[in-house]
């Protein structure tokens, strides 16, 4: 239905690639921004900037070691194909 792109905001550079084909193939996507302990270096908005991402393709944060993290990034992925649809 979709897809998570873990990012690295140490190695941002390196998501590119995945976004890329995402966006080429028009897979709905969700950008995931992954922190450990809670620490984000750089805020949603400015990965958004920085990756030159819309509006309507939703930047979150989570900790992927975290069960509850990682089933909210899934819902938030499930929300956002479904909205899709709809368009």
């Amino acid at each position: 239905i979709g897809a998570i792109v873990l990012v690295d905001t140490r190695r941002l550079a390196d998501c590119f690639p995945a976004l890329d084909y995402f966006e080429n193939s028009g897979l709905p996507f969700v950008v995931a921004l992954n922190g450990f302990d809670g620490h984000q270096p750089h805020t949603p908005d400015e990965v958004r900037e920085a990756l030159q991402l819309g509006t309507d393709t939703p930047v979150i944060t989570l900790d992927a070691r975290r069960r509850d993290s990682a089933k909210s990034a899934l819902i938030t992925l499930v929300e956002h194909a479904l909205l899709a649809r709809l368009r």
